[in-house]
């Protein structure tokens, strides 16, 4: 079977085979009996939350839009067998398979218009991160006694695991802040093993900012990269049901508005990616969901595993940017400023980020090589000096596009102000923009406070800071990535240096 054939039996009934998940499937995988904790209260199901269960709601019509000729390109493929799967478990072997993924990646981030910083489709990246280097896990063997896995195969495994399941999954690689000045404090919460029985082993510790994690069938996490004095019961890969014994997820404060008028939060009524603190009590995980064990040198390839993860984050935070040139160029069509030269500079800046954005996307696939595991991997530098670009001009683009819209964010109206028949009339009349009415205007306002201005906005801004890292590591990073040998031989030619 081809993938014409297969995308065409998509628009009839599905293909024999097929790999994929209905969004009544997925909610029902998700009604596990997972100890969760919203608001300080334990809740019997994830649903119960109106935010969390609006959120899921969203990542369950990306399900069912699997099955929809018009999603069917950019959310599934054929897989090697000849079945229609999942796009999120897409390995890429090629230039054309790298830009095929990114589809899914453009997809799920203008279905939550940028506000899900980790998506369903971004841990599977990662796990795709450590089949890319297939070779090195395979040499290496763990240091704790009494557990050997075969990290490589267990890798293999899980992808196909994941792909032939249509597997949601969070991701967690940090510990959760506490005492910075004593090692003490960071020793009480970081993940490690606790013991070894029949079959696996088992850890205790906590990881932070799990995102969707209690929107997920399962759990993929490591302690951050790059530590090399870490002991080897901490130098873990490893993944694990949501459910299992021994977790516990406990949610942050809600900051979306599930169950508004669609008018009045156009974005935050779809719910929000909520983050967990996740507490691991002696929980076990089996020796065949474990990717490393023991070996600190692994753990420094927390860069070049991630480089999939760094390039769906510059990626969703291209679309984001190519939303605001929309949303701008739609407030000075309605307040008919267009015509105002230092108006068009403020926009143009705006279009300027979202160009240099996608460049930098265009640029990472254009430089993209195999790696030793014979995945192709976006060039690593392009993508940090982007995420780097993108956290220090965000800021900025948030203010220039609150300033287009002016009094429009202070003086927002609702759907019910409008409808009520003692003072509708006087928004109607005292509110229209340019060939729109007060209501299309006023809804084009809403849409920008809730990418902007409102609780949802302010915390996908300091994620989106964190996430990528602090301007100042993302510098380290490119001085230890990117090669300048080929620069400093051309200013020695030119300068006559021996």
């Amino acid at each position: 079977m081809n993938a014409q054939t297969a995308k065409r039996e998509l628009q009839g009934e599905l293909p024999a085979g097929h790999k994929l998940k209905t969004g009544e499937e997925f909610k029902a995988s998700l009604d596990d009996g997972r100890a969760l904790w919203v608001g300080g209260k334990r809740i019997a199901r994830v649903f119960d939350d109106p935010a969390l269960s609006a959120g899921v709601d969203l990542i369950a019509s990306m399900f069912d839009d699997q099955f929809k000729p018009e999603f069917a390109d950019a959310t599934t493929y054929v897989d090697e067998t000849g079945a229609v799967a999942s796009r999120a478990w897409q390995v890429p072997r090629t230039k054309e398979d790298l830009a095929d993924r990114r589809k899914m990646i453009e997809y799920t981030s203008l279905k939550t218009a940028g506000t899900f910083g980790r998506p369903p489709d971004l841990a599977p990246a990662i796990a795709v991160g450590l089949l890319a280097y297939l070779p090195t896990f395979k040499a290496k063997k763990s240091l704790i006694e009494g557990c050997s896995p075969d990290f490589a195969e267990n890798i293999e495994a899980y992808v196909a695991y994941g792909r032939d399941n249509n597997l949601t999954a969070s991701e967690s690689l940090t510990g959760p802040q506490n005492d910075r000045s004593s090692a003490k404090g960071a020793e009480a919460s970081l993940l490690k093993v606790k013991s070894v029985e029949k079959g696996g082993i088992r850890v205790s510790g906590a990881k932070t900012v799990g995102s969707i994690s209690a929107q997920a069938n399962e759990i993929f996490f490591t302690n951050l990269g790059g530590i090399r004095e870490t002991p080897a019961e901490a130098c873990i890969w490893a993944s694990v049901p949501i459910n299992a014994d021994g977790i516990k997820l406990i949610s942050r404060e809600m900051v979306s508005h599930p169950g508004a008028d669609p008018f009045d939060h156009p974005v935050a009524r779809l719910g929000e990616e909520a983050d967990q603190l996740i507490i691991f009590d002696n929980v076990f995980v089996p020796t065949e969901r474990i990717f490393n064990l023991g070996d600190p040198t692994a753990m420094s390839y927390y860069g070049p595993v991630c480089v999939f993860a760094h390039w769906h984050v510059l990626t969703r935070l291209t679309v984001k940017a190519e939303l605001f040139v929309g949303a701008g160029q739609l407030v000075l069509d309605v307040l008919g400023t267009a015509h105002i030269p230092a108006v068009q500079g403020m926009l143009g800046e705006i279009i300027q980020y979202a160009q240099t954005l996608r460049a930098f996307v265009t640029a990472a696939e254009a430089l993209a090589r195999p790696t030793e595991g014979e995945v192709m991997a976006p060039d690593v530098g392009m993508l940090t000096a982007g995420r780097l670009y993108s956290i220090e001009h965000y800021p900025r683009i948030i203010h220039i596009l609150q300033e287009l819209c002016g009094q429009g964010l202070v003086m927002r109206f609702g759907k019910a102000a409008f409808d009520n028949p003692e003072i509708g009339h006087h928004l109607h009349d005292l509110l229209p923009g340019k060939g729109v009415s007060a209501e299309v205007k006023e809804l084009l306002m809403n849409f920008i406070w809730d990418m902007t201005s409102s609780s949802l906005a302010g915390r996908v801004a300091l994620f989106e800071n964190v996430n990528a890292s602090p301007a100042p590591r993302l510098r380290e990073r490119l001085y230890n990535e990117v090669k300048r040998d080929a620069f400093i031989q051309q200013v020695k030619t030119l300068a006559g240096m021996p």
